[in-house]
């Protein structure tokens, strides 16, 4: 339901004469951050240093101890009771209101059960009422609403600005009621983004078990087979266990071509470049797609005809082997190449998808087998010893099939739930933007 049709108008409005605030409740008015409010931030590091960072006495916040509108006091960073007392400026107490000014920017907390003495990093504004007009809270939710955003927005035209200056943060206009008018609107928030949230954690939730679901499935049929009455043996590797009476458990380069990885062509020359082949790397995969479609470039047949690209079969198997990504797997359609992250198994009297799915189910194990130096590494060699369970070509084409058929139904449902999660963002979104700015009158709707 759209929320003019779920929350009734206030009677009247004006104009407020801001473009992205639009209309305003008669009543209201507009105030900027710096008629009514107290804003500090720490001038710089004043030479601070991480290793000047103890277990114990004052605490130093960052933007990263932010957790859902409050401080996680127990991640802050400590510095000496000489560095607290270097500005009496940022000291904080319960119920102020900070904002992140560097980075991420607009990450807001206020601060509750204060645990003692604290003050901020150098990239975070400190904001209190400076005399009776408003609330924190009422702030806090005025700065986590599109009526913010835009503003920063506004201000950015032009720039690549990645810093919230002070002189442009107290500029900021925003539409106010009475005070009693915002707790209620704040209230309301509290109550209605709680609700959403809880909803939100449900469907996440959900997402993880489906996703537990699928990748028991692929280990059940590419381990077990489809019929639950055949006749089992042990595979002699634990973490397969036992297998049907005829498969067996071999190595993988024996039904493959010799195993190859790719390589990068010399980026200085043109020609190789923008061609018309497929060129991949590790981040063309993602993680329930079989059917690699996202090359990270194209080569030449210039490339080619020098030996700075390898070109390799449709149908062929690739498999990241180094990196954080590896034990990632895809099939290439059609002819393509990759880089040298990336290790290409050709199926001999086999089929691609089902091994496809064997690869998908070891990740955790080629993770253990890989070797590491900074980076973990499984080479050609090392990626041709991996066990993986053969069944005959029919059984492999039948689990392929089943698998298919099975895993798309989930990753389908997985896509709903994510597309309705994305929807309650944008409801809450619109929601908190809505009431801030007096769209929606929902001070008879706050929960007793």
């Amino acid at each position: 339901m759209a929320i003019a049709e779920k929350f009734k108008p206030y009677p009247k409005y004006k104009d407020s004469g801001i473009e992205w605030i639009g209309d305003i409740p008669e009543g209201w008015s507009l105030k900027k951050i710096k008629h009514n409010t107290y804003v500090k931030g720490r001038i710089g590091w004043q030479g601070l240093k991480s290793d000047e960072f103890i277990d114990e006495g004052p605490f130093l916040v960052t933007g990263t101890d932010f957790n859902k509108g409050e401080i996680n006091w127990g991640s802050c960073y400590h510095v000496s009771e000489e560095r607290y007392n270097q500005d009496s400026f940022i000291q904080l107490k319960n119920e102020d209101l900070l904002i992140t000014k560097d980075g991420t920017i607009g990450k807001t907390a206020i601060v509750t059960n204060l645990k003692g003495k604290a003050c901020l990093n150098s990239g975070i504004f400190l904001t209190r009422p400076l005399r009776p007009d408003y609330i924190s809270r009422f702030l806090y939710w005025l700065l986590n609403s599109d009526v913010f955003t835009n503003f920063i927005d506004y201000t950015k035209t032009g720039t690549t600005i990645s810093h919230l200056y002070q002189n442009v943060f107290v500029e900021f206009p925003y539409p106010i009621p009475e005070i009693i008018e915002q707790s209620q609107i704040a209230s309301f928030l509290d109550h209605e983004t709680s609700r959403i949230d809880t909803l939100i954690v449900k469907k996440e939730k959900q997402i993880e078990l489906l996703i537990e679901k699928r990748s028991a499935l692929i280990t059940h049929a590419v381990t077990k087979g489809l019929n639950p009455n055949t006749k089992m043996k042990d595979s002699g590797i634990e973490w397969i266990g036992e297998i049907p009476d005829g498969w067996e458990v071999i190595p993988i380069k024996r039904i493959s071509k010799k195993i190859q990885t790719g390589t990068t062509p010399k980026t200085g020359n043109d020609n190789y470049f923008d061609g018309d082949i497929p060129w991949f790397t590790p981040e063309g995969f993602s993680e329930n797609i079989k059917i690699l479609n996202s090359p990270t470039k194209y080569v030449t047949e210039f490339a080619l005809n020098d030996g700075e690209a390898k070109i390799f079969d449709d149908g062929s198997i690739y498999f990241v082997g180094i990196g954080a990504t590896i034990g990632k797997v895809g099939i290439i359609a059609g002819e393509a190449s990759c880089n040298q992250q990336i290790n290409i198994i050709k199926i001999i009297n086999g089929s691609p998808d089902y091994f496809y799915y064997q690869l998908k189910i070891i990740e955790k194990e080629i993770i253990k087998f890989a070797s590491f130096t900074t980076l973990p590494i499984l080479n050609q060699n090392k990626t041709g010893q991996l066990k993986v369970c053969v069944p005959t070509q029919k059984e492999q084409s039948k689990i392929a099939e089943y698998l298919d058929k099975e895993t798309t139904k989930i990753d389908s449902l997985i896509e709903k739930i994510k597309l309705s999660i994305e929807k309650l963002k944008e409801f809450r979104t619109a929601l908190i933007s809505a009431a801030v700015t007096g769209k929606i009158d929902v001070r008879n709707e706050v929960s007793q």
